[in-house]
C-alpha cells in the first residue's frame, strides 16, 4: 500500500496542521457531541465516546474544548444537533469513496458535496453502490522511536488478536477487529507501548491503481473533501505511487 501510506502520512502531518489553526478541533468537536448525546457523557461508561476522545487529544484538542463538546451533547449547554450519515461515490480513475458525514443541513451538505464530486471529475452514488468494498475494523497508533522494538510489538499486538500491522511516518498503524479494539489497547497499554489514539475506521482490500491526471485530479479532490466542514473523514481504495502523492498531494 505505498502509495496510499504515504496519503495517510501526509494527511495525519496536515491534520496535526491544521489543528494549530482549528478546523480539527470544530470537527472534533462535532463526533464528541454526537458519541455523548447518543451514549451518555461518561467516557468511562461510553467506550464510543473514549475512543473519540483519544482521537481529539490525539490531535492536540485542549480539555476544556473536549469538555464543552461533551457538555453540548448531553445538553448542559446549548449547541447544535448534528445529524451523522455517509456518502458513497466514484471518484476519478474509477476510485471509490466512502464518506462519514455529521451536519446540521442535511440539504446544504448534499448539494456542497455533490458540487465537489462533479467538479473533480467524480460522480455521487446511491447507497450501498461502494459500502460493499469496504469493511469496519478498529485502528489504533502507536508512537515509534529508537527505544521501540517492532517484532516485540507485532508479537504483542498478535498475541493481543491484531489482524495487521504497518509501519507509518512517526510510529505504527494496527488494524483490528472493532469488537476487539478496546482489549488489544488495554493489552499494548499494559505492555508498555504508547497508544497515541484509537479509532473506528473503514479498510479495504479492493485497491485501484491510479496514474497521471487522473492521480493529479482525485489527490486535489481528497483535499477538497478534507477541508469540509462537514466531511469527518474519507476513505477510498485508491493506490497512487509516493512519487506522484509528493508531486501533487498539497
Amino acid at each position: 500500500m505505498a502509495g496510499h501510506s504515504q496519503w495517510a502520512n501526509r494527511k495525519h502531518r496536515k491534520a496535526r496542521q491544521d489543528a494549530k489553526k482549528g478546523a480539527i478541533f470544530s470537527k472534533m468537536a462535532k463526533k464528541i457531541s454526537v458519541a455523548a448525546r447518543e451514549g451518555g457523557g461518561d467516557p468511562e461508561a461510553n467506550s464510543v465516546l473514549r475512543i473519540v476522545i483519544d482521537e481529539a487529544k490525539a490531535m492536540g484538542v485542549p480539555n476544556e474544548n473536549i469538555d464543552r463538546a461533551v457538555k453540548r451533547g448531553t445538553g448542559e449547554l446549548d449547541g447544535m444537533i448534528y445529524e451523522q450519515f455517509e456518502y458513497e461515490g466514484y471518484g476519478p480513475g474509477g476510485t471509490a469513496l466512502l464518506l462519514e458525514i455529521l451536519s446540521d443541513n442535511r440539504n446544504r451538505t448534499a448539494a456542497e458535496i455533490r458540487h465537489l464530486f462533479s467538479k473533480y471529475g467524480g460522480n455521487l452514488g446511491q447507497s450501498g453502490c461502494v459500502a460493499w468494498m469496504f469493511t469496519r475494523k478498529g485502528r489504533l497508533t502507536i508512537r515509534g522511536g529508537d527505544e521501540l522494538d517492532e517484532d516485540e510489538l507485532f508479537l504483542a499486538a498478535a498475541e493481543a488478536g491484531a489482524e495487521d500491522l504497518e509501519a507509518v511516518d512517526d510510529g505504527y498503524v494496527i488494524l483490528v477487529p472493532p469488537a476487539d479494539l478496546e482489549t488489544v489497547r488495554s493489552a499494548l497499554i499494559a505492555d508498555g507501548f504508547d497508544v497515541q489514539s484509537s479509532a473506528l475506521v473503514y479498510d479495504t482490500d479492493n485497491r485501484v491503481e491510479v496514474e497521471g491526471r487522473d492521480a493529479e485530479r482525485l489527490l486535489q479532490f481528497l483535499d477538497a473533501l478534507e477541508d469540509h466542514e462537514d466531511v469527518q473523514e474519507v476513505y477510498s481504495n485508491f493506490e497512487v505511487s509516493d512519487e506522484l502523492v509528493e508531486m501533487f498531494g498539497d
